[in-house]
């Protein structure tokens, strides 16, 4: 079995992620430090207790996630559920490290780019701040019924849609997460609808009155694959064990 160091680890997704180019809500990289030595990883999307303790079961040496801790704005203390997550990492000397925007958008291993591979989208250029989000085109014009459909096929729940379901859909704005604060970013990309995990109560609104459709497929389930994507790629380059672990949330 090989053996990663973990300071190694840790370089390595600090330069393929390009932790550096990003703002972000929460600190990127290693959150938690445990063995020095990694030959198991687990992936999974959340850093929750559930996850933590079945990495555990799974004798990891690091948790990778997309969701970790240390939130801007969010209580420090390390108190309740928060001591219980921390301290099951720390008993066991199991390393969390977690990336949040990088992971997003990153070209290959990127939660963007890993939905587009699942519904069949073809990136052509980026937009809103940052570059998170993505627009494109399906692999053949489809309707806002029919595409919709393939979302809640694809990624196993039905989605929130608003728009007109015989809509002509040529040309999709994504951004996976709770990313629709960029709605109106998409609309002015030209698209004719815009796919993202979450919505918010003016989101409706602003879809109606702007002429664009509205697509909510889940937070959690827009984001089930870049982590997945990016445990799979350090098992193929350092040969190290991998295993994800999809703990449902139905948001």
């Amino acid at each position: 079995m090989t053996m990663l160091a973990r300071t190694e680890l840790e370089t390595y997704l600090a330069a393929y992620l390009d932790v550096a180019r990003f703002r972000d809500y929460c600190p990127n990289g290693l959150q938690v430090e445990g063995r020095a030595r990694v030959a198991r990883i687990v992936t999974g999307v959340t850093a929750s207790l559930a996850l933590i303790e079945r990495a555990i079961a799974l004798e990891a040496d690091a948790v990778l996630v997309h969701h970790g801790w240390f939130w801007r704005g969010e209580d420090a203390r390390l108190t309740g559920p928060r001591r219980a997550r921390a301290a099951a990492l720390l008993a066991h000397d199991v390393s969390l490290f977690a990336y949040h925007l990088p992971l997003d958008a990153h070209a290959d291993v990127g939660n963007n780019a890993q939905l587009a591979r699942r519904l069949d989208l073809r990136p052509e250029g980026c937009f809103g701040e940052q570059d998170l989000g993505v627009v494109g085109t399906p692999a053949a014009p489809t309707t806002l019924a029919v595409f919709a459909a393939q979302v809640g096929e694809r990624l196993g729940r039905a989605p929130l849609v608003i728009g007109e379901s015989a809509r002509p859909v040529n040309r999709i704005a994504w951004c996976t997460g709770a990313a629709q604060g960029l709605i109106e970013q998409a609309a002015a990309t030209g698209a004719d609808v815009f796919l993202t995990g979450e919505a918010s109560e003016q989101t409706v609104h602003f879809a109606r009155e702007a002429g664009i459709a509205f697509i909510a497929a889940g937070h959690h389930a827009t984001e089930r694959y870049g982590i997945e994507a990016l445990g799979q790629h350090l098992a193929a380059r350092f040969s190290v064990t991998h295993a994800f672990v999809d703990i449902d949330n139905p948001v």
